[in-house]
């Protein structure tokens, strides 16, 4: 008869645990093992990211070129709209004083007297006068070439160039 073993399983002796752990069946614990990865986690493959990626690169493409009109077009309808403001300021101008502003810089006398205005009861305009929606100043010319009995102001648009289609006046303008 061959003899039986037996087996042993050593336990180690309860140790009590540092203040403020609760006691273990063991004084030494060993590192933190995380679990191993699983391969049925779900995620998207770098194929899927980059599917969705040219989807919306495709979107992007066709939306953002219909919101940059937009803003050419708000920025015409922008200059129109100041050019109407400067209009009512130089027409209380002109009912106060009898005239309206001389020469090229005339805007500036709807926000400072000029020497010659005896009833200017200006500024005509809050702040400063504004470039138009491109930067650039506004052109004012009195006597005018298109309106020889008042002014002609105008934008000369995003090109800054005198006589383009993209310029924005107060008179009729023979678009090409």
């Amino acid at each position: 008869m061959r003899p039986q073993l037996a087996l042993v399983t050593a336990t180690r002796p309860l140790t009590a645990a540092p203040a403020g752990l609760p006691p273990t069946g063991r004084c030494f614990r060993g590192p933190i093992r995380s679990a191993p990865a699983r391969r049925d986690q779900k995620a998207f493959t770098l194929i899927e990211l980059l599917l969705v990626l040219v989807i919306l690169g495709i979107l992007a493409a066709i939306v953002v070129p219909k919101f940059a009109g937009r803003t050419e077009q708000a920025r015409q309808t922008a200059a129109t709209s100041q050019i109407a403001t400067f209009g009512t300021a130089l027409d209380a101008f002109e009912v106060d004083n009898g005239y309206y502003p001389k020469g090229k810089n005339g805007l500036l006398d709807l926000v400072q007297q000029p020497r010659d205005a005896q009833n200017w009861k200006g500024p005509y305009m809050k702040g400063d006068i504004p470039n138009d929606p491109w930067g650039h100043p506004y052109l004012y010319e009195c006597p005018g070439k298109h309106n020889p009995s008042s002014y002609d102001l105008m934008s000369s648009g995003p090109d800054g160039r005198v006589g383009g289609d993209d310029d924005v006046a107060n008179w009729q303008q023979n678009k090409r």
